[in-house]
């Protein structure tokens, strides 16, 4: 994409009612514009990071056995009668009236309409066990909407729902669903730590929540230091091995504590003193087990294999996905802007052109945009007729992880200069070598 061609409304000075990190770089590099308090539209910068969180999500969840569904944004109000939360959930919850007089509801979350689409269709054991999940809309009505995507009304949400015979396969789709978040997040560029939790208005047993360190997080996390050392990379996982995923959630999970008024700080003390941190974390996902509450509720019933009904065990789970916007900005930027991970970067990388109608300099980046573009990443071009400083910053405050900058200079000496964003780290290489670099590096992610 040619940047003079492509809508990112940049501000140059800070937004009055943008008070965090993240909320402030989204409405300069023009990620997002507010419609109204706590809604906003999102931008084609932002749209793109949106999209591609939603693509590590999906192919996550479908390696991990789980199936996509689409449900929709307004519910029937009799479902949550049904399971007994309409009157329960509270003020954050839209109600309305169709035209016939008829109670809904603007999804905050969607167990009862899951469970409802259930029961209507499985009745036997052997149909289990079945993960729904979808990526969709959903609102709830924060009494002070703040911070930008991070705590606001309206947010996109991956909420995924499993189906299983007895407690036992409900608690290894509770493990399997912790591990392949922590894959997915760490795909992301982002370590995220899983921490016991509250339950709230989901309900249920057993929950996890899992936080992001960053300087502007709600909670206090303790844990290890070489948490940093503990990565997934190519590993894969076989997530029909209970053994397996057990495995990987006592290798990770034992590094990490919290304490707080339900969790004992001991489990924090056996680490060694020397490796013991502490910090702020920003949740972006939550896991649940809640056992048969819904489909006891509302009759979600199958037969087991002696002929007797059985009601269903059931857990959600839920992944933030316009709030990850956020959390990743917070977790990554300087005083300069953002800085992507490569794992959802907008674009690759940037080529900026120090002399924009000069022959050689054109061409050379029309070359080198095309070759990045061939081997299938997504570049974009800053053919704008401005000056260098005004590029650098435009790149420098929208974050993409690499830069090739061209200029006659350099063009003489038959090198470019490749620059990464956060190690701020240039070297010259020919047009040539930087491609095949960063084809290399992308291959990685």
């Amino acid at each position: 994409m040619r940047l003079s061609r492509y809508f990112i409304p940049v501000l140059k000075e800070n937004p009055a009612e943008a008070q965090i990190v993240s909320h402030r770089l989204m409405l300069r590099a023009g990620l997002i514009k507010q419609a109204t308090a706590g809604i906003y539209s999102w931008l084609p910068l932002g749209f793109k990071v949106l999209r591609r969180l939603e693509n590590i999500i999906h192919e996550e969840q479908q390696r991990a056995g789980h199936q996509a569904i689409q449900m929709p944004i307004l519910q029937s109000a009799e479902l949550w009668r049904e399971s007994g939360r309409y009157d329960d959930y509270g003020q954050e919850m839209l109600r309305m009236k169709d035209r016939h007089d008829r109670d809904l509801l603007f999804t905050p979350t969607a167990e009862e309409l899951v469970t409802d689409i259930f029961r209507s269709h499985i009745s036997s054991y052997k149909d289990l066990p079945l993960t729904l999940y979808q990526i969709q809309w959903k609102f709830r009505d924060e009494i002070r909407p703040r911070f930008g995507v991070m705590r606001g009304r309206e947010f996109y949400m991956k909420d995924g729902y499993n189906f299983d015979l007895t407690k036992e396969d409900a608690l290894h789709s509770y493990n399997r669903h912790l591990v392949s978040y922590l894959k997915t997040y760490e795909r992301m560029g982002l370590r995220a730590i899983p921490m016991r939790a509250d339950s709230g208005p989901i309900g249920g047993e057993d929950t996890h929540e899992f936080l992001v360190l960053a300087e502007t997080g709600e909670s206090e996390v303790f844990y290890d230091s070489q948490v940093t050392d503990l990565k997934f990379g190519n590993r894969e996982i076989d997530y029909d091995d209970h053994s397996a995923c057990q495995s990987v959630l006592d290798e990770f999970t034992s590094l990490y504590a919290r304490t707080d008024e339900t969790h004992e700080p001991s489990v924090f003390e056996k680490i060694p003193p020397e490796r013991q941190r502490k910090a702020r974390g920003i949740e972006v996902g939550q896991i649940f087990y809640f056992g048969t509450k819904y489909s006891e509720a509302m009759g979600a019933t199958v037969t087991d294999a002696n002929g007797d009904n059985s009601p269903v065990h059931m857990g959600s789970h839920g992944i933030g996905v316009s709030r990850l916007v956020g959390a990743i900005i917070e977790a990554n930027h300087d005083e300069k802007g953002i800085m992507w991970p490569e794992g959802v970067t907008p674009f690759h990388c940037g080529i900026v052109n120090l002399k924009q109608g000069d022959l050689e300099a054109d061409d050379a980046c029309q070359d080198i945009y095309q070759r990045l573009t061939n081997a299938g990443l997504d570049p974009l071009y800053d053919d704008r007729n401005e000056r260098a400083g005004g590029k650098f910053a435009t790149m420098d405050l929208i974050g993409l992880p690499w830069r090739i900058t061209v200029g006659p200079r350099g063009l003489k000496n038959g090198v470019v200069e490749l620059t990464s964003r956060r190690e701020g780290v240039s070297e010259d290489l020919t047009p040539e070598e930087a491609v095949n670099k960063l084809i290399s590096i992308y291959q990685s992610v």
